[in-house]
């Protein structure tokens, strides 16, 4: 988990120099997507992308009910599922704080950064600005953070409750779900490169800072 932080936060930081050079990561990767001919992201119409976008959905929605399901059977006479009430509630607490309420409300809905679709290089009519610049021609519903990335990234939070002989090839598995989910929302020019990381990144720490707060708290 901790190495996972730090690889995240090595990219950003990479990406950001450059790009304070005066090259654009984020527009380099995003033209790597972008049919120059057919001015259109050709992953937009594959089903396959579509796929993985609605099937991760049905993940982490299932995932986050079975913790709703758990919490609440807490407080019932006859208990049906067995899970501790401090992993339910580090579940519960990470994915309201990370996707939730930093990336969903404190980012994206202060933070006007207009998608790789939406900026004239990949044939809309707004200007690109960098991560780091708030401003922007971006309404609502903008590039940065990105909310898929983020939510993917909290599965990295039922990973870490594993049992420690399954918990690498758990972490593994929110690794490359993460990456997946990633991957297509840029392929289909949805988001930049540091929008993605940054929304990993967001979910990755409050999981990491959580777990330390919550799950290894020695009980009185």
């Amino acid at each position: 988990m901790r190495i996972a932080a730090f690889v995240l936060i090595g990219a950003i930081a990479a990406a950001t120099v450059i790009s304070l050079a005066g090259t654009s990561v984020d527009l380099s990767i995003a033209r790597l997507f972008f049919d120059p001919v057919a001015h259109r992201f050709p992953a937009a119409s594959n089903p396959t992308v579509t796929l993985l976008r609605e099937r991760g959905f049905v993940a982490i929605v299932t995932c986050a009910g079975f913790v709703a399901a758990a919490l609440v059977t807490r407080f019932l006479p006859q208990r049906r599922l067995n899970v501790p009430a401090r992993a339910a509630i580090f579940l519960v607490t990470t994915l309201a704080l990370g996707p939730g309420l930093l990336v969903n409300v404190v980012f994206k809905d202060h933070w006007h950064r207009p998608r790789p679709v939406q900026v004239t290089e990949f044939g809309g009519n707004k200007s690109y600005v960098d991560w780091w610049n708030p401003g922007g021609t971006c309404d609502r519903n903008c590039s940065f953070a990105s909310g898929e990335a983020s939510s993917a990234a909290w599965m990295f939070g039922p990973a870490m409750l594993a049992p420690p002989p399954w918990r690498p090839a758990a972490l593994a598995a929110a690794a490359i779900f993460t990456a997946a989910v990633s991957l297509s929302r840029m392929a289909v020019g949805a988001h930049f490169f540091t929008d993605v990381l940054f929304g990993a990144l967001i979910s990755i720490l409050v999981v990491w800072a959580m777990h330390a707060l919550i799950m290894r708290r020695r009980s009185p």
